[in-house]
């Protein structure tokens, strides 16, 4: 690794250190760097748990433990300057305690963590806003064998890659980061000042051959759908809204009609007004209508949900129920919304649940697009 001067337009190399020739260790330091910084594998990760002690009939530890933007477990080992030779089995033995821990137990685990490290925090909450997703019910969490594995280390022995490269030709998910310090001495008036560098790069898979694994395993998985496939809750809502989109084609409300289907839960329309769509919700147990303010300034859009409740009364008399108004004083967008409980994921429900979606979609857009554009017309004359 080199440094740029720009000045001279010269490079200068950087020496390659030891990390114990720096005193760190593999606890009090690479560890803490990758809890606090996990995106350095290149992804989002959510540390759950340092030192993970919780298995049964045995006092080992593994040293962090994480989950991925899919709801799987992700084992962490970290070595410092040399892997040694039992790092893949002692990670291999992690990934299988791990295998059996469910819903509650990895929630309580995170639990654990927030309170010890992190000075307390929901981890329910924390878990959805990390996944993206609107409820505990939308989870799903280390489903089936899919725990990873990420080894970190400044050298790897022979018998560690020739290991890791025929676990991954077996369909084991795990990945080998090196992490390399460098240092830089720097002159300064006071004397001599060292400054310190750390580069963190995946040599297996390397990048491109994870692409094309990611590739192969795609095609391999939509030759072989099935329906256990179809019970996984993105696939499900793929399926439900392709249903949905061709009933409101045939219906009076036109909203909908050059919307794609997507596996979110949530599917929206432009309302002819800047940032206010209309949008349909289907989750696991219920289903709903509603109308978002979603403009990038909060004073806007709290001023259209006042404008649009100040005639509350004529609005729901029109919509012919009591609707749910939600100013949102925390957040920056508002919305108003109707509701019904429905099993979302009983495929013989989908028929009443869409049709019970379009109803309540044209009563929705009657009685409230009247007053979107006077809301819009009055933010543009006070601007």
């Amino acid at each position: 690794m080199f440094k740029i001067d720009k000045s001279t337009n010269r490079i200068s190399r950087l020496q390659n250190m030891r990390f114990s020739e720096l005193g760190f260790s593999e606890r009090n330091h690479l560890q803490e760097w990758l809890a606090y910084q996990p995106d350095a594998f290149g992804e989002e990760l959510l540390i759950i748990q340092k030192e993970f002690d919780g298995f049964d009939d045995t006092r080992e530890r593994l040293d962090l433990l994480a989950l991925d933007k899919d709801g799987n477990l992700v084992i962490i080992e970290n070595k410092l300057d040399d892997t040694g030779r039992d790092v893949v089995w002692q990670a291999l033995k992690y990934a299988s305690y791990c295998s059996g821990l469910g819903k509650k137990q990895i929630v309580d685990i995170f639990q654990s963590y927030l309170n010890r490290y992190c000075g307390g925090g929901d981890a329910n909450a924390l878990v959805c806003e990390f996944l993206e997703v609107p409820d505990m019910g939308e989870v799903v969490l280390n489903s089936g064998n899919a725990q990873r594995l990420i080894f970190v280390a400044a050298n790897y022995r022979k018998e560690v890659t020739s290991t890791a490269l025929w676990l991954l030709s077996h369909g084991i998910q795990l990945q080998c980061f090196k992490v390399t310090p460098f240092s830089m001495q720097l002159d300064v008036t006071e004397g001599q000042r060292e400054e310190l560098f750390l580069n963190v790069e995946q040599i297996i898979p390397t990048p491109e051959a994870k692409e094309l694994m990611i590739g192969i395993s795609a095609k391999e998985a939509d030759e072989k759908v099935t329906e256990q496939e179809l019970k996984n809750r993105h696939k499900i809502r793929l399926v439900f809204w392709e249903q949905a989109l061709e009933a409101f084609k045939t219906s009076q409300c036109d909203l909908f009609v050059n919307i794609n289907p997507t596996k979110d839960h949530w599917l929206s329309a432009g309302s002819g007004v800047r940032s206010c769509p209309y949008t349909l919700i289907f989750g696991a147990k219920e289903a709903r209508v509603q109308l978002e303010f979603t403009r990038p300034s909060a004073e806007e859009n709290k001023f259209i949900f006042d404008f649009m409740q100040a005639s509350e009364q004529d609005i729901e008399t029109t919509f012919g129920e009591k609707l749910t108004w939600l100013r949102l004083d925390e957040k920056k967008a508002s919305r108003v919304q109707y509701s019904q409980e429905f099993q979302g994921y009983d495929r013989d429900s989908w028929p009443k649940i869409i049709d019970w979606m379009i109803t309540h979609m044209i009563k929705l857009e009657k009685a409230t697009k009247q007053y979107l554009p006077q809301a819009n017309s009055q933010i543009k004359n006070n601007n």
